[in-house]
């Protein structure tokens, strides 16, 4: 078990965090100011001119479509952009991740955003020749954006086979109805495709009931009803929204591997999309503690530094400890997936899903404490990042689901 990034990796990795740090970081401060401006004059959903400007960047760098898999990628490596021409192992990526997750707005300067990335993976590993040429291509040229409609307001879909919005088979067409919500990136203003999942076979096996098909989002029957706040914030210009499709129809060549396979899809999807989201919360419970230090050693109350008063040393030993242990905890998911696939690291993903926001959670509303008023405010991103934290407890499955699936294979371990 080797978690040290190959000679190519560490060297990404590098390069990333340096461009971060001096072509993101100084401005982002002036970009969510200027986002808030552009709120004020309800023109929020444009995108920001500087954001085209650093992907520019980024791009003539080679640090673009980085999230690519290896073994998946070689020809669309060297045609969009990505340095060296190959993908990385989800231990090589997982680093990179990290730098990624110490901004906001990083991921998608590189071309690496939720839920492109997955809808991406699933064109490349599962979608056709034409859906590729189609879909992918754009995407991974970052002329459009997608978004993944799955979760429904009416049912708990904690449980995805409760999925009730339907995917039917109707000749050489397939008609879409239903609601959905939570559909990250609809609200981006180059928004043009849905990966929707629907019910298309209530009479078979649970697990072969349901359908993945590409919808165009100016598709008749479409609907963007509303854009959704999470905790008061509505993370433009991608957003989450309510989608409602009313006969909706499209060519059956539109579905993604095949009618009934659309959990076999998503156990594809999920598993490196998890170690993504992971990864990103710990540079965000990074920076969460260096703004806590930084702040504790700079301020002064009752005559201390805030650093010595009320446990706040061990709560940042505590925090470096959280965080540290949940990066090998990360990276031995990432071995798992690159080693076995999805099957052999089932447990090691949802381990991950369960710790990392519960422990990203601790440490930011730790590093918001010091900070007093001023961590509620926007003028830190630590309560922008606490959200998103307490949102990734319940996005790609809640807590109680993935222990669910840890404890099922603890205890299938001792049955016969």
């Amino acid at each position: 078990m080797d978690f040290s990034p190959s000679p190519r990796a560490a060297e990404l990795t590098a390069r990333v965090a340096d461009f971060v740090k001096t072509q993101i970081e100084p401005i982002e401060e002036q970009y969510h100011r200027d986002v808030d401006a552009l709120r004020a004059e309800g023109r929020q959903w444009e995108e920001l001119p500087v954001l085209e400007e650093l992907r520019a960047k980024a791009r003539a760098l080679g640090l673009w479509n980085l999230f690519l898999p290896a073994g998946h990628e070689l020809d669309y490596a060297k045609q969009f952009g990505t340095d060296g021409g190959a993908g990385l192992s989800n231990v090589d990526y997982a680093p990179l991740a990290e730098q990624m997750g110490r901004s906001f707005i990083a991921p998608y300067v590189f071309n690496c955003n939720a839920p492109d990335t997955g809808n991406m993976e699933v064109l490349l590993k599962y979608g056709d020749e034409a859906q590729r040429s189609e879909w992918l291509e754009p995407l991974l040229d970052g002329r459009i954006r997608s978004a993944f409609t799955m979760t429904e307001p009416a049912v708990a879909s904690s449980d995805a086979t409760n999925m009730a919005a339907t995917a039917v088979v109707d000749g050489d067409e397939v008609v879409i109805n239903g609601r959905k919500w939570w559909s990250t990136g609809v609200g981006h203003p180059n928004c043009r495709i849905f990966v929707f999942m629907g019910l298309s076979d209530p009479e078979a096996d649970r697990h072969r009931r349901h359908t993945m098909v590409l919808v165009p989002r100016d598709a008749p029957g479409v609907k963007v009803e509303r854009l959704l706040t999470t905790m008061g914030i509505h993370d433009e210009p991608f957003g989450h929204g309510v989608v409602s499709f009313d006969e909706v129809r499209v060519p059956a060549s539109n579905i993604i591997l095949g009618a009934g396979r659309a959990f076999e899809i998503a156990q594809g999807r999920l598993g490196p999309g998890r170690v993504h989201h992971c990864m990103r919360l710990i540079g965000q419970a990074e920076v969460a503690l260096e703004l806590a230090i930084k702040r504790g050693l700079a301020r002064t109350a009752f005559g201390k530094p805030l650093i010595n008063l009320g446990g706040n040393r061990e709560r940042v030993a505590d925090a470096r400890i959280a965080i540290d242990q949940a990066r090998l905890l990360v990276l031995n998911a990432a071995w798992k997936l690159d080693e076995g696939g999805a099957i052999a690291a089932v447990s090691e993903v949802s381990q991950i899903k369960v710790i990392v926001p519960n422990m990203a959670q601790q440490v930011i509303d730790m590093a918001m404490q010091i900070h007093g008023g001023g961590g509620l405010s926007s003028d830190f991103p630590l309560a922008g990042m606490w959200t998103n934290a307490r949102a990734l407890r319940l996005a790609d499955g809640p807590d109680e689901v993935h222990r669910g699936v840890i404890a099922r294979l603890e205890i299938g371990k001792y049955q016969s």
